[in-house]
């Protein structure tokens, strides 16, 4: 199954970039560009922009109260590929429409958005390939 993730082109030219599902992946990177994994790191570690800790458990025991909610991301890097992983970050009700994690490259159809967030991705499509190069890294 391949879909096309179209974009209003205000939203698009704004914030968004578009791209293409195959299965449940996105292959390529977003607007082509590789991710450098330190800077992923740290978005994986910042609690005001990813604040990825407040649910997944990373393998760094210098971090202190990492969540339990979502699964681990140690080894998710065995897990999933790299498009897996891109999809989950992008969108993941792409994957799994009952999923609670929040789509970090979209701006239609959510709820309860904090105001600084409103009409703007979370993650911008160089931190999507970041944070994709980390934890795609995470290998056990």
């Amino acid at each position: 199954m391949v879909a096309l993730a179209l974009l209003p082109a205000a939203v698009s030219a704004q914030n968004l970039v578009p791209f293409t599902v195959s299965g449940d992946s996105i292959e390529g990177a977003l607007e082509g560009r590789a991710g450098d994994a330190t800077r992923g790191e740290a978005v994986v570690k910042n609690r005001e922009t990813g604040n990825c800790l407040i649910c997944h458990t990373i393998p760094d025991r210098r971090e202190r109260f990492q969540g339990d909610l979502g699964p681990p991301l140690a080894g998710v890097g065995l897990r999933l590929t790299a498009g897996q992983i891109r999809l989950r970050l992008v969108d993941p009700t792409q994957v799994n429409d009952r999923a609670i994690m929040p789509a970090y490259h979209r701006v239609h159809g959510l709820v309860n958005v904090e105001p600084r967030h409103a009409g703007r991705p979370v993650l911008g499509a160089q931190e999507i390939e970041d944070v994709v190069s980390y934890l795609s890294g995470l290998k056990e």
